[in-house]
């Protein structure tokens, strides 16, 4: 899918912030580990997606009811929901020198009720002119997500006719609204009710 950067400036790819806070002791550790042992920007973003896929269980897998939200957090209590997993991934790959971003996907259920917002992560790799995008929501029975950066492998695929929609932005920053209802819900069955139903 082409995606449109909402900021022309790639730089802003790199930034850091509270929520993707890559400056963080623990971010730089894990960061600095993880390059020391592939020592390459591909397979480093492959390692770095393939951690926060599979050591970072999506609360709604593990029915752990913390909210995390900045990216140091996620590393530290091992919690977190697609949009948090998503600025814990963008924190690392930033970490090291590769742009990355954050997108969106609008998902439902079967009869297309309850649609909200799902986060991923896009990124540019040395060499590559497109951004790639995806998804370390977290494997499961039905998910399979994968680091393919030549052919899409999302934990979920779009379904037009029940309303779901790949959103083509691609932010430099978390959007307002999920950071809203990461940061204004005290647990996970809030979150549930605050979850953002469009961009």
């Amino acid at each position: 899918m082409q995606l449109t950067q909402q900021n022309p400036d790639v730089h802003a790819y790199l930034a850091s912030s509270e929520a993707i806070d890559h400056w963080h002791p623990l971010v730089q550790e894990t960061a600095d580990t993880l390059w020391a042992s592939t020592g390459g920007a591909y397979s480093y973003a492959e390692a770095a997606f393939e951690l926060v896929r599979d050591t970072i269980p999506h609360s709604a897998d593990s029915g752990d009811p913390r909210v995390t939200w900045r990216a140091s957090d996620v590393l530290a209590t091992r919690n977190g929901i697609c949009y948090a997993k998503s600025h814990a991934l963008v924190a690392l790959l930033r970490a090291q020198g590769i742009p990355a971003g954050l997108c969106y996907q609008l998902l439902g259920g079967d009869d297309s009720s309850g649609l909200v917002v799902h986060g991923l992560v896009a990124l540019r790799l040395p060499g590559r002119e497109e951004w790639s995008r995806v998804d370390a929501r977290g494997n499961k029975p039905g998910v399979d997500a994968r680091f393919n950066l030549d052919r899409e492998q999302l934990a979920f695929p779009v379904r037009p006719e029940l309303g779901e929609i790949d959103y083509p932005g691609l932010y430099d920053a978390p959007h307002p609204a999920t950071l809203k209802a990461l940061q204004e819900s005290a647990d996970r069955p809030e979150l549930w009710r605050n979850l953002p139903t469009s961009l």
